[in-house]
C-alpha cells in the first residue's frame, strides 16, 4: 500500500507503465475523499511547450527511486480526458476520468467530490 507520508516527495517523479515506458511527470496526487488514501495521480504528458494533464489510478502502483509505476498502459493513460493546467479537476469532470478506466464513480450523498488534491 502506498503511504500518505511519502506522496509529497513524488512530485516531478517520472510516471511509468507496467513495461517501464515513461508516461510523463507526476504533477499532483489526489486522494479518495471517503478514505483519504491516494487514488489518482495527475500526470503532465506531452512536450514541455505543448503539454496537458491527465489522471491515472494509483491502484496497484509501486514507487521506486525517482518513479511511480502504475498498473495502466501508457496508451490508455494518454487517452484519458485531459484537464486544464490550473491545478483543479472540475467536479463535473471527475466521472469521465473514472469512466475512462472502467472504475465505479461514487460521489458523496450530497454530491461531494470523490477526489481531493493533496
Amino acid at each position: 500500500m502506498i503511504q500518505m507520508a511519502d506522496i509529497r516527495e513524488w512530485r516531478t517523479h517520472d510516471v511509468v507503465d507496467t513495461r517501464g515506458h515513461r508516461i510523463g511527470e507526476l504533477e499532483a496526487i489526489y486522494v479518495d475523499t471517503r478514505t483519504d488514501q491516494p487514488a489518482m495521480a495527475k500526470v503532465r504528458v506531452g512536450l514541455p511547450t505543448r503539454h496537458r494533464l491527465v489522471f491515472v489510478p494509483l491502484d496497484g502502483a509501486t514507487v521506486g527511486p525517482g518513479y511511480v509505476k502504475v498498473a495502466h498502459d501508457k496508451a490508455l493513460v494518454k487517452q484519458c480526458p485531459s484537464t486544464g493546467s490550473d491545478d483543479v479537476l472540475p467536479a463535473e469532470d471527475e466521472e469521465a476520468v473514472f469512466r475512462h478506466y472502467d472504475l465505479p464513480y461514487q460521489p458523496g450523498a450530497n454530491g461531494e467530490r470523490q477526489l481531493a488534491r493533496r
